[in-house]
């Protein structure tokens, strides 16, 4: 993958132009999902669009002025920085405001792309494009707002997260949470595994020690180096990998730690597991209420993934280390 600042004039068009066509069918999509629920607010979708195809020949007619009708092999999925669209068959039946969370992240993102691309621009008829487009970008986030404004009430709008705020989770509740998930579940097989197979706490707490450190520094900087935030606004990616590092350690030595039960206790090994597995327990079922609550997951598909995985993965361990 690309870095932002390795991309060359005609790169930046060309990603800008499959940006663009991109998101006109995403809002297309949201516009089709919602016209039978919302009929006023599927037209705002494809008033939006609308737009988003204005602005991609905007940008296909200044790159055959300057480079030619070819267009080279590059969208924004190969540039580091990007956050990531989802699939259009999971954005069907949102909540409309699962939906305006998404355009309003979408439309920062492209406005915070343009701003960039525009600052990186030598030829000043480039220059003028791109700044045009990133005051377009920021237009349709009073779009959005007047999405909220017709179909939600006010009780709701004052309760209801503001997009720095969303950019917020995003550098670090997000990381965080990855890391709380990957820390709490990854650490449950090797951990178990040791316990049965040694049946000596000690043992079995540097095991789940090592693991978590360990899990913990290759969390940290996997999202260090996935996104330097240039483009996306989450912030230092080092304070994100920090984020990430950090809860996926605490997440693993969540449930290593009552290993520090002395095996000098009576039945020392059966206490320490017992209030190991309590832990386990709360860990999974907190992680999924928080992916539920932060990640517009479905609560019961969030217990699936989580809990239900989380248990497969504890009773692998188990059945490893008691063989």
């Amino acid at each position: 993958m690309k870095s932002f600042a390795e991309l060359t004039e005609r790169e930046v068009l060309a990603v800008a132009i499959s940006s663009e066509e991109e998101d006109s069918r995403i809002y297309m999509a949201f516009a089709e999902d919602l016209a039978g629920r919302y009929p006023d607010s599927a037209k705002l979708f494809e008033q939006m669009a609308e737009e988003e195809r204005g602005h991609r020949h905007r940008l296909l007619e200044l790159y055959e002025q300057r480079f030619g009708p070819h267009l080279p092999p590059i969208r924004r999925d190969n540039v580091r920085g990007f956050l990531r669209r989802r699939p259009i068959w999971l954005t069907r039946n949102l909540s409309l405001d699962a939906i305006r969370k998404e355009v309003e992240t979408m439309e920062f993102e492209a406005e915070r792309f343009y701003v960039k691309a525009a600052e990186q621009a030598e030829d000043v008829s480039v220059r003028r494009l791109l700044g045009d487009l990133a005051e377009a970008e920021q237009g349709h986030e009073k779009l959005a707002e007047q999405l909220t404004d017709r179909i939600l009430s006010p009780s709701a709008r004052a309760d209801e997260d503001k997009t720095r705020r969303r950019m917020f989770v995003l550098q670090y509740v997000q990381p965080g949470l990855a890391g709380l998930m990957d820390g709490s579940v990854s650490t449950l097989a090797p951990l178990f595994a040791a316990a049965f197979a040694t049946h000596q706490n000690w043992q079995t707490f540097l095991v789940g020690l090592a693991a978590s450190i360990g899990a913990g520094i290759s969390m940290g900087f996997a999202e260090a180096l996935s996104d330097d935030g240039s483009l996306t606004g989450r912030g230092s990616p080092w304070l994100r990998g920090a984020a990430s590092g950090t809860m996926t350690a605490l997440g693993g030595l969540g449930h290593s730690m009552p290993y520090l039960v002395p095996d000098s206790w009576p039945n020392a090994f059966w206490i320490a597991t017992a209030i190991s597995g309590v832990v386990v327990f709360f860990e999974l079922w907190a992680i999924a209420f928080v992916r539920a609550r932060y990640m517009d997951t479905p609560f019961l598909r969030a217990v699936f993934q989580i809990v239900l995985g989380g248990a497969i993965v504890l009773a692998v361990g188990i059945l490893i280390g008691a063989s």
